[in-house]
């Protein structure tokens, strides 16, 4: 291949491919400006956490891209780089996991039984809440928002917002009773009841924050990551980052990546997985949507066929109907004339 033909090669390593994502998140300074600029907040500890356990004799062990514990939560984040239609089982799974995973550590407490006997027992107040960060690359699950939070919450809110017939109503009176009467139940605090609220699965969709552009402390992250998946080869595009010295660092981190062969053509070989799974998934959802438009043609022609027997049966009974009225005509006036002959 002359040089010229030769493809350029990106500037930077990917930070979407999960390999990359790792090594750049395992500095803990990293992980903690991405969790501050992310759930906006100021993280005072942060350690790292296994992110490889197995869960019982019989199962699996699961692998996370990234988990840690922060000052009172523990944290998972997970890198989805294309569709996969078992996404919201799969990472609602991980979200439970992140808190089953909290057992080993719990400490014991001690109840006293009769006779002196005592027994030990998890102290489960010790619990933390959990957060667990999807980051989805390509897929945004039909939503535009940068991204969606999900806490558990009662069931009685979701009533409440579903209500039709109560938002179509102007009695605000009657709406604000019912808004003040779900406000005393999610703020109740009896035995940290609020506990369940602290935890969060949370869908981070890339291609919404970076076509939104909203500049939150957020938006860089995410930027820098697009332009890395898109192998971007003029290292002046990454200048902005070189201001800021934890991106700098990121940005170091995968330009140090391509100095070893071997991980060139790792990128490469994974481009074209990646790029073979997308074109499946794409032929999967195409071939799925012609097979629906052919049965919503196929139920269309069946209701219009439906619909055309109905109106002929109706037409034949209309039809039997006159029949019989005329039938019944012609025999009143036979009796009619009969009558008049007598």
């Amino acid at each position: 291949m002359s040089k010229k033909n030769k493809p350029q090669l990106a500037y930077l390593a990917p930070l979407n491919y999960d390999r990359y994502f790792k090594k750049v998140f395992s500095d803990l300074k990293i992980a903690k400006r991405f969790l501050e600029d992310f759930l906006d907040i100021e993280i005072q500890a942060i350690e790292t956490k296994p992110n490889e356990r197995y869960l019982t004799d019989d199962a699996k062990y699961v692998a996370l891209d990234f988990r840690c514990k922060i000052d009172n939560h523990y944290i998972i984040i997970e890198m989805q780089q294309w569709y996969k239609p078992d996404i919201i089982q799969r990472f609602y799974l991980y979200d439970a996991l992140n808190t089953g995973l909290q057992l080993e550590g719990l400490p014991k407490k001690t109840i006293q039984l009769p006779n002196n006997k005592v027994k030990e027992i998890k102290d489960y107040r010790t619990l933390l809440p959990t957060i667990t960060i999807i980051w989805l690359v390509s897929d945004n699950l039909n939503i535009k928002k940068d991204y969606i939070s999900i806490v558990p919450t009662p069931e009685e809110l979701l009533k409440f917002i579903r209500d039709v017939d109560l938002w179509k109503t102007s009695d605000l009176n009657q709406i604000q009773q019912e808004r003040e009467q779900l406000l005393q139940l999610i703020n109740n605090k009896t035995k940290e009841f609020d506990f369940l609220q602290k935890n969060k699965l949370i869908f981070a969709f890339q291609k919404n924050i970076v076509k939104n552009k909203r500049y939150k402390k957020y938006y860089a992250w995410f930027e820098l990551a697009q332009k890395t998946l898109r192998k971007v080869s003029d290292k002046l595009e990454f200048s902005e980052y070189q201001k800021d010295d934890i991106l700098s660092e990121v940005v170091r981190r995968l330009k140090k990546q391509l100095e070893n062969p071997d991980e060139i053509k790792y990128i490469e070989e994974r481009t074209e997985y990646i790029e073979k799974v997308q074109r499946y998934e794409d032929g999967l959802k195409h071939h799925a949507e012609i097979d629906a438009k052919i049965e919503a043609k196929i139920e269309a022609k069946i209701e219009a066929k439906i619909e055309a027997d109905i109106i002929v049966e109706q037409g034949i009974k209309k039809a039997e109907q006159e029949v019989i009225k005329a039938e019944q005509e012609v025999i009143k006036e036979k009796n009619r004339r009969r009558k008049a002959e007598e």
